[in-house]
């Protein structure tokens, strides 16, 4: 308990305004990574998850945690004040580990696409993996992602979400203290 009550980020406005940042430019440059900084994450949580965790999610958020990030929960409640479903179609924000079956999560409407969820998802590490070719808005031509711990099946379950639009799920990819993001809106091909 008494881990829980130091601060998260070392500076809570500052490091929250550049985790905002490094996010929305993630998003608007699909597969990018970028750093996060000043975040002091609890057992079980890379510095990344835990920083965008505390910059988007709320009390008017909730959040579903997947089973392998349970024993975060109670730090997750105390920093981010993120109301906990375990009904995957209820939350806002979802953690998992790993690329969980895209199709659990609210895709929000052809009426109110922005009603669809954000997946926060960890894996194990940028740079080795399996490897992507991203294509869609935000990328001149095309981007190379490599990712390890994204599954064996990734890029089927991508393209059924990306079928969907305007409606489907949007990801941001956590790896220690990096993360990337891949909008809707971005075709993925593996390679």
């Amino acid at each position: 308990m008494s881990g829980m009550l130091e601060r998260a980020f070392d500076d809570a406005v500052g490091d929250s305004q550049r985790t905002f940042r490094a996010i929305l430019d993630a998003m608007a440059h699909p597969g990018r990574v970028l750093p996060v900084t000043g975040i002091r994450p609890p057992a079980g949580l890379s510095a990344a998850a835990a920083a965008t965790l505390l910059t988007l999610a709320d009390h008017d958020t909730p959040l579903w945690l997947a089973p392998a990030h349970q024993d975060a929960r109670p730090w997750i409640q105390f920093h981010a004040g993120a109301p906990i479903v375990t009904d995957p179609d209820r939350c806002v924000f979802a953690l998992t580990a790993g690329a969980a079956d895209l199709a659990r999560f609210p895709a929000g409407t052809h009426e109110e696409p922005e009603a669809s969820a954000t997946l926060i998802v960890e894996i194990a590490e940028f740079g080795r993996g399996r490897r992507y070719r991203l294509s869609g808005p935000g990328l001149e031509d095309h981007a190379i992602l490599t990712a390890d711990g994204l599954g064996e099946d990734f890029a089927t379950l991508w393209a059924a979400n990306h079928a969907l639009y305007p409606r489907g799920v949007d990801l941001i990819l956590c790896a220690g203290a990096h993360l990337t993001a891949l909008p809707r809106t971005v075709a993925i091909q593996e390679i």
